[in-house]
């Protein structure tokens, strides 16, 4: 299939298999669904059933530090802590490929969310769990650092800990009220639950990766790029097969048709989070007992998460009123840094530094509108 679905049509309420990969636009699709989606339903006995499929781990340390867990209602302001990883084997040190951060403000009607860049140049914190003595490097590999345990393989949780220790350190947030790791191997589930996504390309793109019928392009022999033929997704609402929506946001290349590099990228995974998390919330899955149980168990499957004292289902709860057109999705601008010639990674402009001053003092609207270049039109 050389164009994106079926003579590029769109069809109402339609999703598809989703491929391994981890990138920032399928943690939220997965996260918002719980935290909007589901708590619309208010059928308790399928978020009992949720709950029971959710993995648990102490992503913030609290436990080896003795922290008693909270038992008070969940109040705003919240920030939580999404990350995204690519399934790798049990040895391996996990990537953090997916890094977003979900501000709540007080009245939980409204949110405003911003990705990290995975390649935020950045002091990481020592680290003494895993003997990280503390270092300069990208964000993403501070999960990687704070993993390594003597003897054992690497701990995805542990790894977590260190990895939302450094987006405290680089944006001020004195403390995440939650934290989520979605495994993309397990998201194939959630996405072939739903059956489809339908998604408004702005301009036409074409695949790095893969080719019309999906298949895996092959690496140039001796280096110097792919060969094959590549998948094309047309501009305009185009109905996408699983793999088809996370390849066309994996694309950050000018020669792709992805003029502006990791920042387009960020920008297409937020439009099909929106897709995804309105699709989360229409009449065709909550109003189909069979496929919102189909769709919960599968994100509970997929997702690892810790409310530090509070459940998906009491976060769901809480954020009752939290619709996908009322979450404002921000860009943090940002450029290269370099050594010598030599790419390090990237670093914010310095405004960015204004818009976490603005978060931690819930100032962000009057900020957003002395600066609406921050707000991603979606």
């Amino acid at each position: 299939m050389g164009k994106a679905g079926k003579g590029g049509k769109k069809k109402p309420s339609v999703w598809a298999g989703v491929p391994r990969w981890a990138q920032v636009c399928t943690v939220f699709g997965a996260v918002l669904m719980f935290v909007s989606g589901a708590a619309l339903v208010g059928v308790e006995a399928l978020f009992a059933r949720y709950e029971g499929a959710v993995g648990k781990a102490d992503l913030f340390g609290d436990q080896a530090a003795g922290a008693s867990e909270r038992t008070s209602d969940i109040k705003g302001p919240l920030n939580i802590l999404l990350v995204g990883i690519d399934p790798r084997k049990e040895e391996q040190p996990p990537l953090a490929d997916s890094i977003m951060v979900l501000h709540v403000p007080e009245g939980l009607d409204r949110a405003f969310l911003f990705s990290m860049p995975r390649d935020l140049y950045v002091d990481i914190p020592a680290f003494d769990k895993a003997g990280y003595p503390g270092g300069r490097g990208k964000l993403n590999a501070a999960m990687a650092h704070g993993s390594r345990v003597q003897g054992e393989n690497p701990s995805v949780a542990q790894g977590f800990e260190l990895l939302g220790k450094t987006v405290q350190s680089v944006t001020g947030i004195p403390r995440f009220d939650a934290g989520a790791i979605i495994n993309f191997g397990g998201f194939v589930k959630i996405v072939d639950a739903m059956g489809g996504v339908t998604m408004d390309i702005e301009r036409e793109v074409r695949s790095r990766h893969r080719q019309p019928d999906g298949t895996h392009r092959e690496l140039r022999a001796g280096g110097g790029g792919y060969v094959g033929e590549q998948a094309v997704y047309p501009k305009g609402e185009q109905l996408l097969e699983g793999w088809q929506a996370l390849d066309y946001v994996r694309q950050r290349y000018e020669e792709n048709g992805v003029p502006d590099g990791d920042y387009g990228r960020q920008r297409h995974q937020q439009q099909f989070v929106k897709a995804m998390a309105t699709q989360a919330i229409s009449a065709d899955v909550v109003s189909n007992p069979l496929k919102l149980d189909r769709v919960l168990r599968a994100a509970g499957e997929s997702l690892v998460f810790n409310g530090r004292g509070h459940s998906v289902v009491d976060f769901g709860l809480a954020l009752k009123d939290l619709r996908p057109a009322s979450i404002q999705m921000i860009k943090l601008p940002g450029g290269e840094v370099k050594d010598g010639g030599t790419y390090l990674g990237e670093r914010f402009k310095s405004a960015v530094w204004d818009f976490f001053q603005a978060l931690r003092d819930e100032q962000l609207d009057a900020f957003l509108l002395e600066h609406p270049d921050f707000q991603n039109k979606i």
